[in-house]
């Protein structure tokens, strides 16, 4: 089975690009986040074509939004607010094999890394600790995948010296993303197949005309498994060439391949 995730940044504006990567990489399933669609206007219609009839959405008007596409059955729907608010930021769902798939967009926490200076920072903390909860008390084999907005290592940004106090690599963000992992034994597949300190960006910001020029990039897109499933992983790859298709998102899709 082979599963992608992407924040797509406007699925209804980057269909074109969306269908260029199920024709390359033909996933059985491909996970949205950042969809900005409601569920009303979600262009279903353009995935069953492609031969996707099995779709669960969790859409909001113009904001957030996240998406599972699949040719194989989804059962045991769930949608968690972990926002606390009522945003659409998470979409779950059981797979054949008694496997679970979630699909999850924490929330980028604003540009100063302080709860009570920047009440969008403290959103993104307590997002990450209900996530943790929830991970604790996990008894199936699980796979989560989304834009985690956090990128923990020191190789996982272009500059550690130079990020360190920026949103999204910051020390509090990293201390909670890894008492999450922690919380089940998750293993993050992304660092199991392209080892640290190896280079490894998901996301370039829209602010440099030529992305490859200076490569300043994240990592902050992930899959991680519950340790049973790690083991039948047998392939991991970042698509960083999709960062030069035409309209691109200003992330790129994640594929994993599992043996079941």
């Amino acid at each position: 089975m082979k599963i992608a995730s992407w924040n797509i940044n406007s699925v209804r504006a980057r269909t074109a690009i969306v269908e260029r990567l199920l024709r390359e990489e033909a996933p059985d399933i491909l996970c949205l986040q950042e969809t900005k669609a409601h569920n009303d206007v979600f262009p279903a219609d353009f995935f069953r074509k492609a031969g996707y009839e099995h779709i669960l959405l969790n859409g909001q008007k113009m904001h957030h939004g996240v998406a599972i596409i699949s040719k194989v059955p989804l059962g045991d729907p769930g949608r968690h607010d972990w926002q606390d608010n009522g945003e659409a930021r998470h979409v779950g769902a059981l797979l054949p094999h008694g496997i679970r798939l979630e699909n999850v967009y924490v929330p980028a926490g604003g540009d100063i890394p302080d709860r009570a200076l920047n009440p969008k920072f403290g959103q993104k903390l307590d997002f990450i600790e209900r996530m943790t909860r929830w991970s604790g008390k996990l008894a199936q084999p699980t796979l989560i995948v989304g834009d985690f907005n956090v990128a923990p290592l020191e190789c996982d940004v272009w500059s550690h010296k130079a990020l360190i106090d920026v949103v999204s690599h910051t020390p509090v963000e990293i201390e909670a993303l890894g008492q999450l992992q922690a919380a089940h034994d998750w293993v993050d597949l992304g660092r199991r197949f392209v080892p640290a300190p190896e280079r490894c960006f998901t996301w370039w910001s829209y602010r440099s005309p030529d992305f490859t020029r200076n490569d300043r990039g994240r990592r902050l897109d992930h899959m991680w498994a519950s340790p049973t499933l790690a083991e039948q992983a047998t392939g991991h790859h970042v698509l960083e060439p999709c960062r030069s298709w035409e309209r691109p998102s200003d992330h790129v899709p994640l594929v994993v391949e599992l043996t079941l």
